[in-house]
């Protein structure tokens, strides 16, 4: 393998195959959380947090610590970066010192800025516009659950608020993997239409489909997983009330959940809020895989952060056998 430098910012960074690789990988930490340590040393994994974290803070930190290197773990309030130092500079500098870079911040221009001063991978942890390594993880339970990193042609559905940031990595992670992919909202809360556009271009090219619905039963109907997140996002709190008001009928309960496949699962990336987009009975329900879908950021990150260093350093042999 040549070494090229390769960084997940948007879901559609990768191929189709790259996808699968990485799920393969994914379920090899699965089975065997020391599958591969490429950063022995041990070698240092900046991990950088401009918003709150319990999953994505706790999977980084103890995912580095497994593959045997060192997570790095700054806040905003304790960087230079949270006292305005250009984004270019603290790339240039983090990437001097560390194997990897993650960071879990705002604006997606921020992280391209990042990755674009980067001698080392860069890792979206979340920005306003994708979650690439939630998606990944939930790929990672379909896969577990079905036996088969091979999801061409399985349907999800997205129910919810639709123009945030899981919405889009639903669209483009999906269309990727050649899924069948719905989304539902409200008018106002529909996905932004140029990333809906390269979900509809990536899906032409795998044998996948892109719908985007206000109605949420058309979404759902035979789904092979359905899936929701808060109503509201991080920031918007004090808006809950008003802004819920738009999201009952897109509520994940029994009935609707009754439209889809009889074995299908249900997923949130969490935290909930029963009662609101998703009833105890569902998510604490035997379709629920929410506890597998949580503890698979651990197992897909590390997935993750091993095949962007293998690509970087033209190292086939962090890989291992995959399918």
């Amino acid at each position: 393998m040549m070494p090229k430098l390769r960084h997940m910012l948007r879901d559609d960074d990768i191929t189709h195959a790259e996808q699968k690789q990485i799920l393969d990988l994914g379920m090899k930490f699965w089975k065997n959380r020391y599958y591969s340590r490429p950063f022995e040393g041990p070698q240092g994994v900046a991990i950088l947090f401009d918003k709150p974290s319990t999953r994505t803070r706790t999977s980084f930190s103890v995912g580095v610590a497994e593959l045997g290197g060192y997570p790095l773990v700054i806040d905003k309030s304790g960087s230079q970066l949270g006292r305005g130092e250009p984004v270019e500079d603290t790339s240039r500098v983090l990437s001097r010192m560390n194997s990897a870079i993650v960071w879990r911040t705002f604006g997606q221009d921020l992280i391209e800025r990042m990755a674009q001063y980067s001698s080392v991978p860069v890792i979206n942890a979340l920005t306003d516009d994708f979650h690439p390594c939630q998606i990944l993880a939930d790929f990672l339970t379909i896969a577990q659950h079905c036996k088969s990193t091979d999801l061409k042609g399985k349907t999800i559905a997205y129910v919810g608020d639709s123009a945030n940031n899981m919405a889009h990595s639903y669209l483009l992670g999906g269309a990727v993997a050649g899924m069948n992919v719905r989304i539902a909202g409200p008018l106002g809360f529909l996905p932004r239409e140029d990333i809906a556009d390269d979900a509809r271009a990536r899906a032409a090219e795998t044998g996948g489909s892109i719908l985007v619905t206000t109605d949420p039963q058309e979404a759902v109907k035979e789904a092979d997983c359905v899936f929701t997140d808060t109503w509201v996002s991080m920031g918007e709190e004090e808006d809950y009330e008003l802004k819920s008001n738009l999201f009952w009928d897109y509520q994940v309960n029994a009935e609707l959940m009754s439209l889809a496949k009889p074995d299908a699962l249900f997923q949130h990336c969490l935290p909930a809020y029963r009662g609101k987009e998703v009833t105890s009975e569902i998510i604490d329900g035997k379709q629920s895989v929410v506890w597998d879908e949580a503890e698979n950021r651990l197992h897909a990150q590390k997935a993750l952060l091993t095949w962007l260093v293998a690509q970087q350093r033209g190292d086939e042999s962090l890989l291992g056998e995959t399918a």
